[in-house]
């Protein structure tokens, strides 16, 4: 049973978190909140920003459209993700939001759609799911929310490669290969899922040509892309991440 110092509801707020900082609710949150939620004045809630980490806050004004909450006390530091991305071929719509939510939930620190011969999908809504990265936060219990980067070229990533980041290159074609994980060295990490129809030659040759890059098994079997990315996420943080 909850105390009176503890909410299960927790929201994603766009403001700075502190102390006695009171907090203007959007007409979304409002109507969350009194209209579905039966929210009240005195009531309180969980609210995090991704940069002060997690606070309890009480609800002060309660309207249809609008209200605002105040800060209490802080519930939880901010706790960051490794520095971990994911690149990703978007695929379909309702895979391409299943995978973003996954990677949040996963505690990926930047999710990147990245854009490559045979991708399915030309187009991203990247303010759709970027709310499908804050949604996930909210209810994982997260206090940090990944950025959604718009959707680029792989080859012009790949181009601007930072040298100090590896890449790790789930391959296709290499399943039922033997891989360990553990056998890589932590640091800044990226992990690059590609399309249903996979990567082509020149794709694939300049992937190689990345001094840091690995090319990595997920297993006896090939996997969807959306699978895939929940995998590899999985085995790294299981490895070389927060799980250790």
């Amino acid at each position: 049973m909850l105390g009176p110092m503890t909410s299960k509801i927790r929201l994603f707020v766009d403001h700075p978190l502190a102390p006695a900082q009171s907090l203007p609710l959007t007409r979304e949150h409002a109507h969350y909140l009194f209209s579905v939620m039966r929210q009240n004045v005195g009531d309180r809630v969980l609210v995090f920003n991704g940069q002060d980490g997690e606070w309890l806050a009480e609800i002060t004004q309660a309207g249809k459209k609008s209200g605002a909450l105040s800060c209490l006390t802080q519930s939880k530091a901010l706790r960051p993700p490794p520095d971990l991305w994911l690149l990703f071929a978007p695929i379909k719509k309702t895979r391409t939001d299943f995978i973003v939510e996954k990677a949040t939930e996963l505690g990926a620190a930047r999710i990147c759609p990245v854009q490559t011969t045979f991708t399915n999908s030309e187009r991203i809504r990247r303010d759709r799911l970027q709310a499908h990265a804050i949604e996930a936060a909210e209810q994982c219990g997260g206090t940090y929310v990944p950025v959604v980067d718009a959707l680029q070229k792989l080859k012009a990533v790949l181009d601007q490669w930072p040298e100090d980041r590896s890449l790790l290159f789930c391959d296709e074609t290499q399943a039922g290969a033997a891989t360990s994980f553990a056998a890589l060295a932590p640091g800044p990490c990226a992990i690059l899922i590609g399309p249903e129809g996979g990567f082509d030659a020149a794709e694939r040759q300049q992937i190689s040509n990345l001094p840091n890059a690995h090319c990595i098994s997920l297993g006896p079997r090939i996997l969807r892309a959306d699978t895939a990315a929940v995998t590899a996420l999985s085995l790294w943080q299981a490895h070389l991440g927060d799980w250790t």
